[in-house]
């Protein structure tokens, strides 16, 4: 197969396919590895291919890893790494708003009565707490968080 590109459409393809295999890096499941080295090895494939077709600058080769990656200069002001940094920024006050929101609900219910309920039915429970969670944070950040540890560990 053979596919022609504008260099702006080769660019958007270079930043695609390195975003998905920033985001596959994170995949740690066991059995992850076969999925993580195809996405490497495309991601290389199209990178080696966009620095010889003109986007040279933009791409850098780490020789410990023997892949291609885009230059740190490219990454610090492209749409890519604002997508990123924004996946990642949602991803922690949601995953932060709905573990808070399941603490309390386990606290209320007890431990046993949570580990019955779906994950449907447990959000449909905490969709108050989390909305108040969410206001909060949406306000005041993480400025009035705190760790309250057990009097035995300090």
């Amino acid at each position: 197969m053979h596919l022609r590109f504008t260099e702006e459409e080769l660019g958007t393809l270079v930043e695609m396919v390195s975003l998905a295999a920033e985001v596959a890096s994170w995949n740690e499941r066991p059995g992850s590895e076969e999925g993580l080295a195809a996405y490497e090895a495309l991601e290389d494939k199209v990178l080696e291919k966009a620095k010889h077709a003109g986007l040279g600058e933009h791409v850098d080769f780490d020789e410990e890893k023997q892949r291609h990656h885009l230059s740190q200069e490219y990454q610090e002001g492209s749409f890519y790494q604002q997508c990123y940094d924004e996946f990642r920024n949602e991803v922690f006050w949601e995953e932060l708003v709905i573990r808070l929101a399941d603490r309390d609900l386990a606290r209320a219910i007890g431990l046993a009565a949570w580990e019955k309920l779906s994950e449907e039915a447990r959000r449909a429970q905490t969709q108050d707490i989390e909305k108040r969670y969410w206001e909060e944070f949406s306000k005041n950040g993480i400025e009035r968080v705190a760790v309250i540890f057990p009097h035995a560990e300090g």
